[in-house]
Parts: C-alpha cells; sequence; structure tokens
C-alpha cells in the first residue's frame, strides 16, 4: 500500500480543546502518522514538556517551514540524527540554566541523541507577553538580533538544527495562567514562542523549537490532564532535543532536487481544526487544490468553510474519521461510495 503524505496543523496559542495543552494531540498525530504513512506536522503538536515520541512516519518541522513547505517553497530531507545545538538565554538564572543542561546531558546519556554544544545569547532576549490580546496567545522579543547571532554561531560550529530556550516573565498573569492549568483558557506564552522559533526558521534555515524557561510555580491540584506533562520537571527541553533528533533537513527547491525524500507536490491532504481555516499553509493547500480535512476541535476561531466555499474540504467530527479518510484516499477508494445514499451513476447530456 502506498503512503499518502499529510500535513497536520493544529495553530498554536488559539485553545484548541485538542493540540491546545502540553503534547495532548500527540495521540492523534500517531493515529493520523499510521493512516497516512507520512505525516507532516510541527513542534506545537508534538511538544509536551518532558515527554515526546520519535517516530519513523511522522515530519517534525517548525510551524514557518512547515508553511514554507506548503506553499511549494522547499523540500524536506531525511536524515538519521541531527546535530543539535541550543541558546540559552542570558537572562537564566543560573540554577535554571543548570536544570536545563543536566536535562540536555540526560537526552546524550539515555536517548542517545547528538545535543554538541550551548551559547548564550550576548543579551537577554527580552520576552514580552501582550496580555491584552482579545483569547489569542500573542507576544514579542525585544531583542531579536541578539537570537538570530546566536543561531549564527552555532551552525559557524557545524550544527545543523538548534534548540531555544528563553527566560520568560516570572510576572505571568497567574489567573490566566493558572486558567489555562485547570482547562479553561489559552496558553498565555504559546504565542510568543512561535514568534522565537519562527525568527530562526526565517532566517538561518535549519530545524529548531523552543522551549520557554520558567520558574516553578505553586502545585495546583485542579490541574487538567492535558496540562500534566508540563508539570512533571523542571524544563521542556527533552521533548523538544527528542523532535529535533532526527527533524528531516530543509531544502531550497531548484532544478535538481536529488536530495529531497518529501516533495510538497507529494502532499495529498491536511488536516486542520475547523474553524481555524485562514493559516497559511492552509491557504497554500487550498491553491494547490488539495484535500482539506477539517476537524470538529473547539477553538476561539470562526473561519470556517463558510467563509471559503472550497469544493474539497470534507468536515469530519473527530480525529479517528480523519484517520478514516486518509485510509480511503491511501487506497483509492472513492470517497463517496462509502456514504449513504449512494448516487447513481450520471448520464451526460449532449444537448447540456
Amino acid at each position: 500500500m502506498s503512503i499518502s503524505p499529510t500535513i497536520f496543523i493544529i495553530p498554536t496559542g488559539i485553545g484548541c480543546e485538542i493540540g491546545g495543552f502540553a503534547g495532548d494531540a500527540l495521540p492523534a498525530a500517531k493515529l493520523l502518522a499510521s493512516a497516512s504513512g507520512c505525516l507532516i506536522t510541527h513542534p506545537n503538536v508534538m511538544n509536551g514538556g518532558s515527554l515526546s515520541e520519535r517516530n519513523k512516519d511522522i515530519f517534525y518541522v517548525e510551524g514557518y517551514s512547515l508553511d514554507r513547505f506548503a506553499k511549494g517553497e522547499i523540500g524536506l530531507k531525511s536524515v538519521k540524527q541531527q546535530k543539535i545545538g541550543i541558546i540559552f538565554d542570558s537572562s537564566i538564572e543560573h540554577e535554571i540554566l543548570m536544570r536545563h543542561l543536566q536535562a540536555a546531558d540526560a537526552c546524550v546519556a539515555t536517548l542517545g541523541i547528538d545535543v554538541d554544544s550551548y551559547v548564550l545569547t550576548k543579551e537577554p532576549l527580552g520576552i514580552v507577553i501582550e496580555s491584552e490580546s482579545k483569547g489569542i496567545s500573542e507576544g514579542l522579543i525585544e531583542n531579536p538580533d541578539t537570537l538570530i547571532e546566536a543561531g549564527e554561531r552555532l551552525i559557524e560550529k557545524g550544527i545543523t538544527a538548534i534548540a531555544i530556550v528563553a527566560k520568560f516573565p516570572d510576572n505571568t498573569d497567574l489567573i490566566e495562567t493558572n486558567s489555562y492549568r485547570e482547562g479553561k483558557g489559552v496558553d498565555p506564552i504559546a504565542g510568543v514562542e512561535a514568534v522565537i522559533s519562527h525568527l530562526i526558521s526565517k532566517f538561518l534555515k535549519v530545524p529548531c523549537a523552543h522551549a520557554p524557561a520558567l520558574s516553578p510555580i505553586e502545585l495546583n491540584e485542579n490541574l487538567d490532564p492535558r496540562a500534566a506533562s508540563e508539570e512533571i520537571g523542571y524544563t521542556f527541553l527533552p521533548s523538544v532535543l527528542i523532535g529535533l533528533s532526527n527533524a528531516p533537513d530543509l531544502i531550497e527547491l531548484t532544478d535538481n532536487n536529488e536530495n529531497i525524500t518529501l516533495h510538497p507536490s507529494h502532499i495529498e491532504s491536511i488536516v486542520v481544526p475547523s474553524g481555524a481555516l485562514g493559516g497559511e499553509g492552509v491557504l497554500a493547500c487550498i491553491e494547490r487544490g488539495l484535500n482539506i480535512i477539517s476537524v470538529k476541535n473547539k477553538n476561539i476561531l470562526n473561519l470556517g468553510n463558510h467563509n471559503l466555499n472550497y469544493p474539497k474540504l470534507i468536515e469530519v467530527d473527530n480525529y479517528f474519521e480523519a484517520a478514516g479518510l486518509i485510509l480511503a484516499l491511501r487506497q483509492g477508494i472513492n470517497l463517496k461510495s462509502i456514504k449513504r445514499p449512494l448516487n447513481k451513476v450520471q448520464e451526460l447530456n449532449f444537448n447540456k
């Protein structure tokens, strides 16, 4: 049975019921990867704090680069192992830095990941979380140039993938944070996390992902299980290192594409939450005429097919149905043949 390469997107910071927390979309990703044989997804789906998995059928691609792949600008090349470097925000306190370095050493010793070296930024990154954003997680970096400079230093030394650890403000709204921890709100730091990784992807064009450095907070006995993986360690770095360990190389498309494992033209479908159809990757797939599988996954957006009227969009109730659709497409089964009522074959009239 041939594979059916599929993109799986759950946008960061929009409060999705599945995928809006700490790696809670990973089971859905594993299901879709099994159905498709080849799934391309991003760190927001795969990273679960200290928990994650390597899966030979899943390509781990940062969101900005994933959009470029969907647009047909880059291809992906499978690798056995990336040589990972870590950028640490210079404002991280010594004890928290040591905890992260010990986690990196553990990933080398226990998982065999190639974490080669790290660098401290010359200046603090200056992370700012936007609190007046109408429910969407947003933020900015006051010193983006120092982040790029640190990444360039790692690449000069032969690093092929970059993990970033930024210091996040200790004065983050505790009510908002606890609302998220209890499964009632949007991850307050997710939006600015995306900004950080997008910068590295855009300017340095290497696989990357971000893990926030946060000071420990008090126990919350009303914790939602979807947020629990963020409570079991000092750092979220392990999931990033696991994902980057064999993330694909990003290959600019040229006339000679012999080194590419997965070309954008191979993609058949994209799976995305209902209401979240306005992202660059989704719109690029629509422009290219691909199948859009829209899954009911409650979030704060409301851009659906009533706005786009796209004929190749299929709405389903859950990721089980999405996996079934992908299997049918993979087997070359006419989707209409499974639905009821079943229409008769139509005659074409020369007079019309």
